[in-house]
């Protein structure tokens, strides 16, 4: 019998091994997550800052433009 128990005792060591390394892979993936989104969303924001910054200088080469007549334009 003393055999038996320590079949049941590693089973339940096993059980418990998995249970645990269970838990720690979904939060280190929870928390890969989690950081993914904090940094996709600080891309898009990051772009979208630099697509306005980008229209303002285009508007402001065409108004420079408009303002000296004699300047080379493109056709």
């Amino acid at each position: 019998m003393s055999s038996k128990r320590q079949e049941e005792h590693t089973t339940d060591n096993t059980g418990n091994s998995s249970d645990e390394l269970t838990t720690v892979v979904e939060e280190l993936l929870n928390s890969l997550s989690n950081k993914f989104t904090t940094v996709s969303s600080e891309i898009f924001t990051k772009m979208d800052e630099m697509s306005r910054r980008l229209d303002n200088l285009e508007a402001a080469l065409r108004a420079n433009e408009e303002k000296t007549p004699g300047s080379p334009s493109k056709a």
